[in-house]
Order: structure tokens, then C-alpha cells, then sequence
């Protein structure tokens, strides 16, 4: 298997709004209800940019398997130093190890921009996730019960951090 992680650009945004678009019509990863449009992928892409937010994507075969990013925990000065990230991976594509490559990657980025915190935000029910983020350290520093409420039921969410 050939691949390379990489910055985003413009052109990745349909691949990267298909991903996202899978994981917010058919799983508890993404909180929303409705799938997003380009016009707002892009808002996004640009809005990471803007802050110099990384925003990176795994290519195979010159397919979009996965991306990544992080961006602001909280919009309060004194967080400026913490992130919370996403990780995605093409249902095509899980399984292989990617989204070990792209956590591993976020969390150089984060460090060589002096962040000192990550945070992941993670569905409850969502126990693969949460394991995944143990295999890089990350540890479950909080569970907020009934917090959001998908596909007809209330869904807990936990928090898990790892310090840079």
C-alpha cells in the first residue's frame, strides 16, 4: 500500500466532504443531523487555514483516504494552548492503520506549534475510538452524560486528553 500524508488544499474538499458526510448521515462521530454542503467544507478548510490549523489528509492511489486536523477547544484566551482534534478514515479504507498515521502526525504538528493539550471528544458508545486514543496516551478525563441527543436517543460523550 502506497500513501502519503499531506497538507489539504481546495482540490481534497469534495473527497474529505464525502468522508464527513458518511460519518454524519450513518454514525455518532459527527454530532450533526444534516450532511454539510461544499460552501460550508470550504468555510471550514478556510477558517483552519486562517489560523494555521493543520488540516491533513492520507492519499492513497491518489484517493483521500482519511484526513485530520485540530483547532480551537474553546473560544476563551486563557485555551489558546489546548486543541481538540478529529480523525477520519474513508469506511473503505478503515482497518489499515491510517488513523494512527494521521493521529500520529496531529500530534507532532501540535507539539512544533507549542500546544499543550489535546482533547479528543468522543461518542461513548463509541468504545473503538476510545481505545484507539489509549494506544497514543490519551486518557479519559471526563464523561458528560446525555449531552447530545442523535438518531432518536441521548448519546453520553467522553473526554479524553493527552498532554503534549
Amino acid at each position: 500500500m502506497n500513501f502519503k500524508v499531506r497538507n489539504a488544499t481546495e482540490k481534497d474538499l469534495e473527497e474529505i466532504l464525502e468522508i464527513v458526510n458518511y460519518n454524519i448521515l450513518n454514525t455518532t462521530a459527527i454530532y450533526d443531523y444534516e450532511p454539510r454542503t461544499l460552501e460550508q467544507q470550504k468555510a471550514i478548510f478556510d477558517e483552519k487555514t486562517k489560523a494555521d490549523f493543520p488540516l491533513i489528509v492520507i492519499e492513497i492511489d491518489n484517493e483521500i483516504a482519511g484526513f485530520g486536523t485540530y483547532g480551537t477547544f474553546r473560544f476563551k484566551e486563557g485555551y489558546k494552548f489546548t486543541v481538540e482534534h478529529s480523525v477520519y478514515v474513508s469506511v473503505n479504507h478503515q482497518g489499515k492503520g491510517l488513523g494512527k498515521l494521521l493521529l500520529a502526525e496531529l500530534i507532532e504538528l501540535a507539539k512544533k506549534q507549542k500546544h499543550h493539550t489535546m482533547i479528543a471528544v468522543i461518542d461513548a458508545e463509541n468504545q473503538n475510538s476510545v481505545e484507539f486514543h489509549k494506544q497514543f496516551g490519551f486518557e479519559t478525563v471526563g464523561i458528560i452524560k446525555e449531552s447530545a441527543f442523535k438518531f432518536d436517543k441521548w448519546l453520553d460523550t467522553v473526554f479524553m486528553q493527552l498532554l503534549l
